[in-house]
């Protein structure tokens, strides 16, 4: 069964993107065709209808091919937690916390999950459009890298660089990566993509025929920098949010699924740091975390907890799963994240969140807007869909989605566990009409960019590689 891999120079060139776009033009040419990343690292994740945990970029490739997310698209995740530390998902469910080294000596056992979900894959589907991890060229790992050398060398596809040339330097990022191939997967090198060009591509004629020349490989086409959002890749990508916006996200160090509020970016939307001043902002909101607790300590430590207090006297706060636990009155861990202990959350909902197993909670939810809660009241008895990922349960009173979340009792602080909530076209409308913003119908900016790459990049050259 044929497959393309798409690898990068490095982090952030524009892999996930382009796979996504790939799966939506071969998917519009009737290719029954499927996403597919061995492992990836991200803490942006999705939950599939059957309660599994996937990478997000996974399930935006396989929406982009017209199917449903499957935990076999994405068959080993790695959450990071900090000191070294990544929660381990295999399969959609999560295993442990494991350090680097412990990972590494989990990787034969590993290889052979990645290898059985490519397989089944393979057995439902005509084309199969891998994603490398990072650089594709991490010379430093390839007895172990599961994700790029190995992934190859196991379903042997065609492979296709990208580089980012609005970062600088992409010849040499291209030419380097192909250089340190193995050879046996350079020689499955066909060809190159540069990515994010500000300019004329004329300027850019010589250096590519030279590339050509010297390392055999074809230049697929040259894509523009957009001038429309495109979703985050990575944590990267948050450098690219606006500077300036009414609507403030606290950057927590452990910050999770910050793809939550790709939605708002139309309103206007920036990252504040710990030590930030809260100024000149509508709502602010605290998002999900990978370790509560310990960013919880982080927001005390910087003196962010007195300022979203007062902040909270004045507009809208809202906390969305760990965000949502933080702004409780408590959270208790009986051993499951961190040693037996009871920490104040910021006190502004009246909630307590109990840590008493490893395992989390994963579901998709659909549920009725119940309670009294500033811009939420707008759309009260309307239905939200998004998912659930978190450990602890959290005991609350005042509810705002039926049995989940809470709000004070004025209404200005409230929060839920429900990821994707701002994906909701209702729930955007309620926000723009408390901003006395214009409400923007969300673009489709999966069809614009598909179209962009469908009119820069020889598909027809990749489709005869692969026998179509």
């Amino acid at each position: 069964m044929p497959s393309i891999f798409i690898g990068g120079t490095s982090s952030h060139a524009g892999k996930s993107l382009l796979t996504a776009a790939l799966c939506r033009i071969f998917s519009k040419r009737g290719i029954r065709v499927a996403p597919f990343k061995a492992q990836n690292m991200s803490l942006n994740s999705f939950i599939t209808e059957n309660r599994k945990e996937i990478a997000i970029a996974q399930a935006f490739q396989a929406k982009a091919a017209g199917i449903e997310p499957d935990e076999r698209m994405n068959p080993i995740l790695l959450k990071p937690k900090g000191n070294f530390t990544s929660q381990l998902v295999v399969l959609g469910e999560a295993v442990k916390d494991i350090n680097s080294k412990e990972y590494y000596k989990e990787v034969d056992y590993l290889k052979k999950i990645v290898k059985e979900s490519f397989r089944s894959l393979e057995e439902e589907y005509d084309l199969i459009i891998m994603e490398g991890a990072g650089g594709m060229a991490e010379i430093n790992l390839y007895d172990r890298d599961v994700a790029n050398i190995w992934a190859v060398r196991m379903a042997e596809p065609d492979v296709y660089l990208i580089g980012d040339i609005d970062r600088g330097g992409v010849f040499s990022s291209i030419y380097g990566t192909y250089k340190l191939l193995p050879s046996d997967v350079s020689a499955k090198t066909k060809g190159f993509i540069i990515n994010r060009l500000r300019g004329y591509e004329d300027i850019l004629e010589s250096g590519i025929r030279e590339i050509e020349k010297i390392s055999g490989l074809r230049c697929l086409g040259i894509l523009p920098y957009v001038d429309f959002h495109l979703p985050s890749e990575d944590s990267l990508s948050i450098e690219e949010w606006d500077k300036e916006g009414r609507i403030g996200v606290i950057r927590l160090p452990r910050i999770s699924n910050f793809t939550d509020f790709e939605p708002l970016r139309f309103i206007g939307v920036r990252f504040i740091e710990l030590r930030d001043e809260l100024k000149d902002l509508d709502v602010l909101i605290v998002p999900g975390t990978k370790d509560t607790i310990a960013d919880l300590k982080a927001l005390k430590k910087t003196e962010m907890d007195k300022k979203i207090l007062k902040a909270s006297k004045e507009i809208p706060v809202i906390g969305i799963c760990g965000g949502y636990q933080i702004l409780g009155k408590e959270l208790i861990d009986r051993g499951v994240e961190h040693a037996k202990i009871r920490a104040k959350g910021i006190g502004l909902l009246d909630a307590v969140t109990f840590f008493d197993k490893f395992r989390k909670k994963t579901i998709q939810s659909r549920k009725k807007v119940t309670g009294d809660a500033i811009i939420l009241e707008r759309i009260k008895g309307e239905h939200v869909w998004g998912y659930e990922i978190h450990k602890g349960r959290t005991e609350s009173g005042n509810p705002i989605l039926e049995n989940d979340g809470c709000a004070s009792d004025d209404g200005m602080t409230w929060g839920c566990y429900l990821h994707g909530l701002f994906w909701n076209e209702n729930v955007l409308r309620a926000i723009c009409n408390h901003l006395g913003a214009k409400y923007r119908k969300r673009d489709d900016w999966l069809e614009k960019f598909s179209n962009i790459v469908e009119s820069k990049i020889n598909i027809d050259f990749i489709l005869s590689c692969a026998g179509f």
